[in-house]
């Protein structure tokens, strides 16, 4: 397990050396775990987090699977961002593979109105 783990923070590694977040255009980041799904808006340069949404916090329907769950998740983060003027952002997988909840999450973001 340590392994993975591993080799997922240097994907991580090498994704943040290419990408980072202004105030104007925040890195949008994921994190997933085996049960839950997080997502934030940071701005690099102050080293502030603007938003957090996580699946804790939403009211969700029981039966509902991982990837509906994410979805929400991102429709819920980008309804907040646009409360707060923002539009764009540039978008941090946090190392892991784009599909599954990822993807889901990423795309309910962009139905709702954020631009990637």
């Amino acid at each position: 397990m340590l392994e993975k783990q591993v080799k997922r923070q240097r994907r991580h590694n090498r994704v943040r050396a290419k990408i980072s977040g202004t105030n104007k255009i925040p890195r949008l980041c994921i994190f997933r775990s085996s049960k839950h799904i997080s997502a934030q808006l940071i701005d690099d340069e102050e080293g502030k987090t603007l938003l957090l949404i996580n699946d804790l916090n939403l009211k969700l329907k029981k039966g509902q699977t991982k990837v509906e769950i994410a979805r929400c998740v991102g429709e819920e983060l980008s309804k907040q961002a646009g409360d707060k003027k923002i539009e764009r952002v540039v978008f941090d997988r946090g190392g892991y593979r784009y599909h599954g909840r990822v993807r889901a999450l990423a795309e309910g973001a962009r139905q709702a109105g954020l631009n990637f």
